[in-house]
């Protein structure tokens, strides 16, 4: 059926192919115990994990760990321009090998494909949404979503002649190398920026112009009414109440997934009617104030930016302040070094890690003059607003180079 439908959009002049009658598609194997078999031995053999490779990497070109000459033979070695695949973690997601070593049967290896594939295009084949959409049509049906030799060997690509191909990795290669020199870019000014709120938010570096002492306070101090959700019962009151999609007269339900630093979330997971959540006003999100992870991702801070009101979901601490202006400069100081240090000492460990409401009101902030505050925050809020200009310009550039796949790996532009 995949064959059909490709059949009647790619160019006359490509073909269609099955992958597993092309190239030769095994399973990685591991030596048990595989303790037993690893070396740090120059002598060694790589040992390639998932772990070896980064988000953006193409190639793997290095291992942290190697294993004795004496466990290849319970294991599949794979050698340079071989592709292997992810067969659970990272679903399907290609990788060419830049060195020799062998595969635990966490991976697939492609090989031998080199009678109709560049390697470069069946990279960006493999990585395309065409076979994505393939594999989860096998999983359909399946609790574990995982792929195996079979799965791989069926398969559909189309198949331009190697020329063609040759062309068409080019291209796709070179908007690669914009995305990661972006990404490269957008690292360091995050590094850079957080070096810097470290350094001026706790008043270890002072901007030209400002001195005297700070003076300390805690977040009770500032705040009309710290609190959470509480004093109901949740399970009869609010959950029946709760949709997926947005409705009119639903606002957004925010869960500390759902917020970090100066970005809110409002495409939420669930939505409550207003008529609903007004009658909590306490958790109710209609005005700037803070938000702190109470459960889980302890540590996680943000300003509520009261861009749409919303309800505070039940692992959210929230914090309004009497002077909702000083919601900015509490939210830097608590992502802070000290502001964190603070936050984790009152951490309780249990099943899950939690802070009290309690333990949230005692947390101290450290404050300058007003006009101290607001120099900092004007020097922070610009590297933020630069980064996000960085960002969008990443999401564009991504956006392209899908749009240069769905194109050029269809045929339905083709480079001349």
């Amino acid at each position: 059926m995949v064959n059909a439908i490709l059949r009647t959009y790619i160019p006359d002049d490509w073909s269609v192919i099955t992958l597993g009658n092309y190239a030769q598609i095994f399973r990685g194997g591991s030596p048990r115990p595989i303790q037993a078999f690893l070396t740090t031995s120059d002598q060694g053999v790589n040992w390639i994990k998932i772990g070896d490779v980064g988000e953006e990497d193409k190639f793997i070109k290095s291992t942290e760990e190697k294993i004795v000459p004496e466990g290849v033979s319970c294991s599949r070695m794979v050698f340079r321009g071989d592709l292997i695949l992810s067969n659970s973690m990272s679903y399907g997601r290609p990788y060419i090998m830049n060195i020799e070593g062998c595969i635990h049967d966490g991976w697939l290896v492609i090989q031998k494909y080199d009678r109709v594939f560049d390697r470069d295009y069946l990279y960006y084949a493999l990585s395309s949404g065409l076979t994505m959409k393939q594999y989860v049509a096998m999983a359909a049906g399946s609790s574990v979503q995982n792929l195996n030799k079979e799965k791989v060997s069926k398969v559909v690509l189309p198949c331009p002649r190697i020329s063609e191909q040759k062309s068409i990795a080019e291209v796709l290669s070179d908007i690669d190398t914009l995305i990661i020199d972006l990404k490269k870019i957008i690292r360091k000014k995050k590094d850079i920026r957080q070096g810097t709120m470290q350094m001026l938010v706790t008043g270890k570096k002072r901007l030209s112009g400002f001195d005297g002492n700070w003076r300390v306070t805690t977040l009770d101090r500032l705040c009309y009414i710290v609190t959470k959700q509480t004093g109901f019962d949740y399970s009869a009151e609010i959950k029946p109440s709760l949709v997926t999609t947005p409705q009119i007269g639903t606002i957004p339900f925010i869960q500390n997934k759902d917020f970090e630093a100066f970005d809110i979330n409002y495409n939420t997971d669930f939505f409550i009617p207003y008529d609903v959540a007004e009658k909590y006003p306490r958790i109710l999100l209609n005005e700037v104030c803070l938000l702190i992870s109470i459960s889980g991702r302890i540590g996680n801070v943000a300003i509520f930016d009261n861009e749409q009101t919303s309800f505070a979901g039940g692992a959210v601490g929230i914090a309004k302040l009497y002077e909702p202006e000083l919601a900015s400069w509490c939210m830097l100081y608590l992502s802070s070094k000290d502001g964190q240090e603070q936050i984790f000492s009152n951490e309780k460990v249990g099943a899950q890690h939690n802070l009290t409401v309690a333990d949230v009101r005692k947390l101290e902030i450290k404050m300058p003059a007003k006009s101290e505050r607001e120099a900092i925050i004007k020097v922070l809020t610009d590297m933020n607003d630069e980064i996000e200009v960085l960002e969008e310009k990443l999401d564009k550039y991504q956006k392209i180079k899908q749009g240069m796949m769905d194109e050029l790996l269809t045929g339905k532009v083709r480079l001349v």
